[in-house]
């Protein structure tokens, strides 16, 4: 009678199916499978942790010391190329033509880059068109001021330029002169005028020189 009474509780837990059968098995397993659990990390040894600052507190390798002369020394040894075994005047005199073949192509490369920053400068800051031809070449034109001692002459005056310095050495006032040979276009300056002269192109034989302004009239 004992066994009757198991048997219809063992065919309650017993799957009816083949399909009931996997999906058991499989929740099983998965139940049972605890590989995916994260786990902590193990924390390092303390032995690990004391041997790295003995490494770090380790005494470090003494550098050599060398003289200045001996550094400049092994930096050119160190940049001097090795040696080359005999060359041949045909091999020398191709390493000459590719070196001279080099440093030409990048003087035109130089070249053409300044022309063409000069051009562009041009451009930018085109030179205003003068109102009349250059009376002086480069530089700047020399300015003096005098008493006009003679205007016989048409459109020429001689204009007289004073002077008056201290003797670099002495200290004594020295007083000189010299005349000048100026072109007066409209005849403006008359004897005894204090005038203004600018430097010119060559007018003539001994003219100079060019009237600008007349400062004062004689009296």
């Amino acid at each position: 009678m004992a066994d009757e009474d198991k048997t219809p509780e063992t065919e309650e837990k017993t799957p009816d199916s083949i399909q009931e059968e996997v999906e058991t098995a499989a929740s099983e397993e998965g139940a049972g499978d605890t590989s995916t659990v994260d786990t902590p990390e193990e924390a390092p040894a303390p032995a690990a942790a004391a041997a790295a600052p003995a490494e770090a507190k380790a005494p470090a390798e003494p550098q050599e010391v060398l003289e200045p002369k001996e550094r400049r020394a092994r930096r050119r040894a160190a940049k001097t190329p090795a040696a080359r075994g005999p060359v041949t005047p045909e091999q020398r005199d191709e390493e000459r033509q590719a070196r001279r073949a080099q440093k030409a192509k990048l003087r035109r490369a130089y070249r053409l880059r300044e022309r063409t920053k000069a051009a562009e400068k041009r451009a930018a800051e085109p030179t205003p068109e003068p109102g009349q031809a250059p009376e002086h070449g480069p530089g700047r034109a020399k300015v003096r001021q005098g008493i006009v001692v003679s205007d016989k002459a048409d459109k020429t005056i001689v204009v007289r330029v004073d002077v008056t310095r201290r003797h670099r050495k002495y200290g004594k006032i020295m007083r000189t002169s010299s005349k000048l040979h100026a072109h007066d276009e409209r005849n403006d300056a008359g004897a005894g005028d204090t005038v203004r002269v600018i430097e010119c192109r060559p007018m003539s034989r001994t003219k100079r020189w060019r009237l600008t302004d007349v400062l004062e009239k004689a009296k």
